[in-house]
């Protein structure tokens, strides 16, 4: 005779990852948004930096910025590169990012289409390869480091602008997404 037993019900891991971090690693996950609907989202240790539930997130692209010693958000922004001419203050945001720090970056909507070649260059010079590839409401995800170099295994980027015709968001991309751990000990 079957006992009826309920299957204990999988522990829950830091920024919904499937498996745990090793400790002395920081976990991240990074959502570009997909449609209207679905906003992008920066999770970094199990705190969400960018989301719609707190309200900071915007069309363009949106960046955190994390102190790598201390694991604390020290700001956030979002860039919208649809309506005016937010090229320079994403620029300067970035150069103005503290040595050893994180940045988590991030679309929703678009992030292309007055995006200057100048903070195209700042991106780039922070790792980027794919900056200088979006196009219209391309999803991308980028994570870097300022001041420090962050691990080769891990996957630092993404960017999805397939025929957006024949998706499930009627003329917008799909979202993409990268995770993982990042080691407290790089610096």
């Amino acid at each position: 005779m079957w006992l009826n037993r309920q299957s204990p019900v999988p522990k829950r891991q830091k920024c919904d990852h499937w498996s745990a971090c090793s400790p002395g690693s920081y976990a991240y996950r990074i959502l570009s948004g997909g449609g209207k609907e679905k906003l992008a989202k920066i999770c970094f240790e199990d705190e969400l930096l960018i989301s719609e539930e707190k309200g900071n997130v915007g069309r363009g692209i949106n960046i955190a910025i994390v102190n790598y010693k201390t694991g604390k958000v020290t700001s956030t922004k979002f860039f919208d590169m649809w309506k005016g001419d937010h090229s320079g203050e994403m620029t300067a945001f970035i150069k103005n990012a503290p040595e050893e720090s994180l940045l988590l970056m991030v679309t929703h909507d678009d992030g292309s289409t007055r995006l200057k070649n100048d903070a195209k260059k700042s991106v780039e010079e922070l790792g980027s390869k794919e900056i200088w590839n979006m196009k219209f409401r391309s999803s991308w995800v980028f994570i870097t480091a300022k001041g420090f170099k962050l691990p080769d295994d891990i996957q630092k980027e993404k960017i999805n602008h397939s025929d957006q015709k024949k998706n499930r968001y009627n003329g917008w991309p799909a979202e993409v997404q990268i995770e993982g751990c990042i080691p407290r000990n790089l610096i």
